[in-house]
């Protein structure tokens, strides 16, 4: 399979690490149903690029499926987090984000969803740490403008929608200094209900309720 997945790592680094300046995000020990369903967005154009709508555009689900569990199962370690340069209250209002969300303006905790230590929950949520400033400030620009879509109901881009200019900067810059606990683990189980209705997780809630 690592023959097979060349065409990925020529852009998503070594064994899916990331290239150095975080412009193609790391893939290697993703949740395994998060990675397919991504696959799927970028084939069936819920996002958009072009080089990997060409790479994807006539592979099966089940292949899909293969290449989500061979980058998945990939544990690698992560590297020290790059000196992110920022305001001390736009970190603040980044951490208030991740970790509180806005109830005011109907934003829900990181947290939440990314769990506390914000690796990721299996099999279809990933983490937040360990991609760059700028990667996670353009998929959330992305998400907020419609140019990037999950399966509905699409949670991410009504939250997005919820976030100014200000808190987007906030968010990406407070995730991009923090180190990565544990190796990147996700959590095996989400730690409370969702805050709402999410059509990229098909998982139980922690009270048993489908979501």
């Amino acid at each position: 399979m690592a023959e097979r997945v060349l065409a990925c790592t020529a852009c998503h680094g070594k064994e899916g690490r990331a290239t150095p300046d975080g412009y193609f995000p790391r893939i290697a020990g993703k949740p395994a149903g998060y990675l397919y369903h991504q696959l799927l967005n970028f084939r069936d154009g819920r996002r958009s690029y072009p080089q990997m709508g060409y790479l994807l555009e006539y592979l099966t689900d089940d292949y899909l499926r293969e290449i989500a569990g061979y980058f998945s199962a990939l544990e690698l370690p992560y590297a020290p987090p790059a000196p992110v340069v920022a305001p001390p209250a736009l970190l603040a209002r980044g951490e208030q984000l991740v970790r509180h969300g806005d109830a005011e303006k109907g934003i829900p905790a990181c947290t939440r969803c990314h769990g506390v230590a914000m690796t990721g929950v299996a099999p279809f949520v990933p983490g937040l740490l360990g991609l760059s400033r700028d990667y996670v400030a353009s998929q959330l620009g992305a998400w907020k403008t419609g140019q990037r879509q999950a399966q509905e109901p699409d949670c991410m881009a009504r939250v997005a929608r919820q976030l100014t200019v200000d808190d987007v900067s906030a968010v990406s810059a407070w995730l991009a200094s923090r180190a990565v606990p544990g190796g990147g683990q996700a959590a095996a189980k989400f730690n409370a209900d969702l805050p709402m209705p999410c059509g990229g997780v098909v998982a139980p809630s922690a009270s048993g309720v489908a979501q």
